[in-house]
Formats: structure tokens, sequence, C-alpha cells
């Protein structure tokens, strides 16, 4: 019998009860069926969650600033052999329970269209492309090259138009033009449905009036409709409550989990499904809508081998040897490396050489293992601070002093710092590890020392760490030593200009971030991070929070000048972006055309460089992006050498989204750009190369 065969069969024998008892996260055992009990919620944004050690890689946002999606599908493919281990242990023990199953609520998809958003240290940052290509490597690594029998399942979430603020998520309404919509929210969904991503997590708010786990725009017309997709919907955990709670579009639990079901939501993390059955009773939900669910369920569950002998499995020999292996760290220092980004190097005072007879590290951040954390995160066998693994580097040389001053306190408002270094000799550098953790910045409820349920009400650094910063930048300007700043963070920081000689930013870099930060400082490694948003220079520069227009936001769209713009970072040696060529002059509907792109590494370091190419119109139209990244690839070039990249772009690359949220090919003359961050003229301000453009006639 075949799978469909069997899952119908096993259907037909159920209850009605027995139905929608597997409909709910929860879903109950079975046994006179051969079902076992099966809890659905597993998290796994940058490692397993939530379920003992584990390897913890960086945040995703920090994953996305490698602009390297071979590297994230090796770091989601190790994630999900520790899922499968860990999952084969449980079984063994009979623990079914939440935090040990298969299916994963991750990667979160959505576009971080405002720095403030506290959760947007899950995403990949603001550009759809960049979010899409991330995404589609992420899940590729967690549920394997098979369709028919999957390793773990991924998700993408929130689906759709989420992303803020955090303390209105239960009741927001989140209208946009059908522009935005398809031209920014909805492409990296898009993208991870036709790469085969098994399921998709509706969002706690409205969309367009419609609640996002009862939308038949999003779920019926587009979702299943237009994009095809097979999988299963679950809605965020609770969500289906708010519908008559805080959203107020239903008056009661039945009528909520009756709504969700028939727009297409299989599966409720919450409590509202077991009303299905008086819903049924009451005639708002038909037993085939909930066999369809439980199909939808099923035919995972099969995926994935539940209901396979063990010794079947592909992965079933897996066991705790491979759960925070040295394999694994190591590759979560790699990805470490490749996420931090050198944001400012006044002078090349970095790498640091054995010069420095002392170094003193100040700051609130860099002996707390919360800056490395993120959030949902699992628990490391080690987590190696930054002063740790500055302190590790010094270790072997016994030249240099290394000194540890806290300063300034990580959250509180009162002016107790210390910039005072009493009669010790001043240090030849000094090392300031300061800003954000997740107390700070988060989801609803974790952020303990947020006043705006996780979100920040400002981007620019918490006062209190400024103004010890500016007493310790005054005493170094008076002694003519060089101040290096080490920020931590999962959303953008605006900072003042001249605060620092050097400025690092390390975001949530997982459980060997120390030990990266320390490598890079030193000069082991050659930092290639590069932003996947933009870093605006004031919360001023900023829309309404509340607003979900596009208008002014992200580099596709701002006018002002930001602090550091998307794809922005520096490294130890030059790069120069030598041509660009077409391999024809003009490209029409349904064609594609090679641009080839020659850098040189003109520095003294062999290093590494994201080329990103980007699209834009001669004559916009003042709603369309003014650039719109198209496609990267991380090289790596020796110094004194150069390399040539062949890019293949297709007509699609060129189209544009119109008012009816259509993609269209305009005629017109179109620049393909080859730069190392958005196309404006701030990134070579900075310190960027020279971009290098050519112009191509479309239509």
């Amino acid at each position: 019998m075949d799978r469909k065969s069997k899952i119908k069969e096993l259907i037909s024998q159920m209850t009605l009860e027995e139905k929608v008892s597997q409909l709910l996260y929860t879903s109950a055992a079975i046994p006179r069926l051969g079902i076992p009990e099966y809890n659905w919620w597993n998290e796994c944004l940058h490692g397993v969650a939530r379920a003992g050690i584990a390897t913890v890689f960086p945040q995703a946002i920090a994953l996305a600033a490698t602009f390297d999606d071979g590297l994230i599908e090796r770091i989601a493919d190790a994630i999900s052999d520790e899922a499968r281990a860990k999952y084969n242990e449980a079984v063994k023990q009979g623990n079914r329970g939440q935090y040990w199953g298969l299916t994963f609520w991750t990667p979160n998809i959505n576009i971080f269209r405002d720095p403030r958003w506290g959760r947007g240290q899950e995403t990949y940052g603001e550009d759809p492309y960049l979010t899409g290509r991330i995404g589609k490597a992420f899940v590729r690594g967690l549920q394997g090259n098979d369709p028919d029998n999957m390793k773990t399942a991924a998700c993408a979430k929130h689906y759709a138009v989420h992303s803020g603020p955090e303390k209105d998520r239960h009741t927001f309404n989140a209208i946009v033009s059908k522009k935005d919509l398809h031209e920014t929210y909805l492409p990296a969904f898009k993208v991870l449905v036709e790469a085969g991503v098994e399921s998709v997590m509706g969002a706690y708010n409205r969309t367009l009036d419609e609640a996002c786990c009862a939308s038949n725009l999003l779920l019926k017309d587009i979702l299943r409709g237009k994009w095809g997709f097979k999988g299963h919907v679950v809605s965020d955990c609770w969500a289906i409550r708010d519908f008559h709670e805080h959203h107020k579009i239903t008056s009661s639990s039945e009528e909520s989990a009756a709504l969700a079901l028939n727009a297409g939501c299989d599966l409720n993390c919450g409590c509202t499904y077991p009303m299905l059955t008086v819903a049924h009773k009451k005639g708002l939900v038909t037993e085939e809508a909930i066999n369809t669910a439980l199909e939808r369920l099923l035919r995972t569950r099969f995926k994935l081998g539940m209901f396979d002998p063990p010794k079947k499995s592909r992965w079933g020999k897996l066991g705790r040897e491979v759960i925070n292996c040295k394999k694994h760290k190591q590759l979560a220092l790699k990805a470490a490396e490749k996420s931090i980004v050198l944001l400012k190097n006044n002078k090349s005072i970095l790498p640091l050489d054995s010069s420095p007879k002392a170094i003193t590290v100040v700051g609130p951040a860099a002996a707390n293992a919360h800056t490395l954390f993120g959030n949902y995160y699992g628990v490391s066998s080690q987590f190696v601070t930054i002063l740790e693994g500055l302190g590790e580097k010094v270790s072997d040389k016994f030249g240099i002093n290394l000194e540890y001053r806290q300063g300034c306190l990580m959250y509180s408002e009162n002016d107790k710092s210390n910039a005072e270094f009493g009669q010790a000799s001043p240090a030849d550098v000094i090392i300031a590890v300061m800003g954000l953790d997740g107390a700070i910045e988060g989801e609803e409820g974790d952020a303990i020392a947020s006043d705006s349920n996780g979100d920040r009400t400002a981007i620019e650094l918490p006062l209190w760490q400024l103004n010890f910063l500016r007493k310790i930048r005054s005493y170094l300007d008076k002694l003519g030593k060089p101040l290096i700043l080490v920020l931590t963070g999962g959303s953008p920081i605006a900072i003042p200009e001249d605060i620092a000689d050097a400025v690092i930013f390390a975001w949530y870099p997982g459980e060997q971030g120390g030990k990266a930060v320390a490598d890079i400082i030193f000069g082991d490694v050659v930092p290639s991070g590069k932003l996947p948003i933009t870093f605006p220079a004031s919360t001023e520069q900023l829309p309404p929070y509340e607003d979900y227009s596009m208008k002014g936001r992200t580099y596709r769209y701002m006018t002002e000048k930001p602090l550091y713009p998307f794809g922005f970072g520096l490294s130890y040696t030059s790069f120069r972006f030598d041509s660009i060529k077409m391999s024809a002059s003009s490209i029409a509907a349904g064609d594609s055309v090679k641009a080839v792109v020659t850098v040189s590494n003109t520095g003294k370091y062999d290093a590494e460089e994201v080329v990103q190419i980007y699209i834009s119109k001669d004559e916009h139209r003042k709603d369309d992006p003014i650039a719109s990244l198209r496609d990267f690839r991380r090289i790596s070039i020796s110094a004194g050498k150069s390399q040539t990249i062949e890019f293949e772009l297709l007509s699609s690359a060129f189209e544009t989204v119109n008012a009816e949220g259509e993609y269209v090919l305009l005629p017109g003359s179109y620049n393909v750009i080859a730069a190392d961050a958005a196309p404006i003229p701030v990134s070579t301000e900075r310190g960027a190369p020279a971009p290098v453009s050519v112009k191509i006639k479309v239509g």
C-alpha cells in the first residue's frame, strides 16, 4: 500500500474526536492505530533550542551577514544532525514531549523593515532576495535532498507582513499596498515554497483586515492557489485564540477554530482546535475539512519516518556523539568569523600586531554571555565571551598586559560609570565592548529590560553606555591613544561617527563568538561580514513604526543618507572592482544575460569579498526601488591577484511590481551594478571600493 493510501486508511478508522486531537500541536496518541503521541513544537533558529546541550551558532541576522548560502546549508545540516540525534535518543527513552520532535518552526523570513523591531534579530535582514537565498539554504540543510523522506521539517514564518510592534502583535492590522505586499513582504515566502519547505506558520496580526492564520487572500488565493503549496500550515502559538479575544473578528472559540480551519490552517499551536467538535455539531466546519488538514499533517509525519521502524531511517544511527561535537564547534567559529562586520578602521589600527604592551578591555558586554545567545537558543557545553576570547588570545603573549574593567552597566540609566584608570599607566589600546543583549531586545515577554515589549524606542546606543564611551574617548584623545569599539546586538545601533577609531559589529555571535572577535582583532582572520540591513544615522530618519508602507525604508526606498548602507563591510585588505561586462546589450522577456565582473585584491592580505549585483532603472517611478540586489557571491582572492566572476541574470531580475501587485518587465535603460555594498555614495565614503556599472536595454 502506498503512503497516500495508508494515510487515508488511518483517517477512515478514526473517530471525529480522534481526528481533532491530531490537529493540535500536542497530538494525542491513538494506540489502537499505532499512532504515538507527538508534540509538533520545536525550535532551531541557530541551533537546536531548549533541549539541553547543542551547538549554538551565531544568531540568524548574523548568519545572513555571511552572505554565504553554502555555509548556511552546512550549518543547517549540522543542526539537523543534532536534531535527529536528540530525537533518536528521546524516543528510545519514551520522551515525545515538546522540543524533542522533528518539526522545527524556523526559519523566520519576515522582512526586517524597521530596526526597532526586537525580533528582527531572528530574520535574515531587510532584503527579499538575500532573505530568500539564505532561507532556502537553511531549509535545504534542515530537510535534506529527498522531499519524500525528510531529515527534519522546516517552517517558513511568520506569514505574512509581520514585523512589529511587539506590543500590538495580537491586535494589529497591517495595511499594505499590493505593490509592497508582492515586492517586499511575500517574495521570500514564495522562494521557500518553491524550494519545498514543509510548513508555513501564520502570523499573529491581521493583514488587510484578515487574521493571517485565517486569511483567504494569504492562505487560499496565494499560498495554495498561485504558489501551489502542498505542505501544512500551522498557527502561531495561541494566535487563533486572538481571533475572539483580541482581534474581535469572531465571538467564540468554536467560531475561531472553524474560521482558521476553513481557510487552510491545519495545525493549532494553542488551545482552540479542540472546539472543532463543537464547531462541527453547529455546522461551522465539515468533517471533510478536518480530514484534509489531518491528511496534510500525517503526510509530514510519514515523510519524517515516524511510522517506520527506527532501523530503516537513514538517520537512525545518529546519536549523542554528534551533539556539540568538535566539528560543529569549528563550524560555529567559522560562521562567527564570517559574520562579524568591520564598520570602521581609521589609520588601519586593526589588526593589532605584537606591538601593544598593555590592553584594557572595558564595557558591560565584554564578560556578558548573554551577548552570545540572541534568542531561541540552546545551551552549549562551553560559551566563549569576548573577554575570554581576548584573554585566550594573549595567554601565550607574555609581553602583553590585559586588564578588564566593566566601567558602566548594561541596562541601568544611572550615571555610576567609571572611566578613570587611577595611577596606572594608560594602556596602549582600549577595547570597549558595548551594545545590546536579549534583555534589551527580543520577543514580547522575553526582553525583561525593555520598556516596549522587546522592541526599542530608539536605535541609538543606550545613553548611559554612550556617555561612558564619551568619557573614555575624551580621556584617550588627551593621551593620543586609540579606542576600538566592539558592538553586540541583533539590530542596527546608531553611534557618533567619531566615537571610536575602529568599530566592529559582532552581532550575537554564538558559542564561539569571543574567540571569533579576538581572531579578527589580532588579525588571525580577515573580516568579511556584510550588513544585511541598513544602519540609519538616527531614529529620526525612520518612518512611523506602525506604518507598513515601504516608503523611506531599507536601502531600496530610503532617500536619506544612512550611517552604514546595506551590504557594507570593510576588510583588512583593499579591493578594486575593475570592470563589468555584459554578454549582450539588451534583454527581452524570457531571456537571460551574463554579467562578467573582475575584482582585484590590491592589499597585502589574502581575503574574501562578497560581490553584489544590483539592478536599477534609469527612469524609475517614485515608488519603485532605487536599486535591488539580484545576485551575490562570496569569493576568495589572494593578495595582489584578480578574479573574474560570471553571473547569469534572468529577465525576471529586471522586473518590477505594479500597483496591482503584478510583476511586469518595463522597457527602458537599466544599470547592472557590481559593488560590495548598496550602490549609494556613502558606501565609498566609508571606505568601500567604488562600484562598476554597465547599461543594458530592456524590452
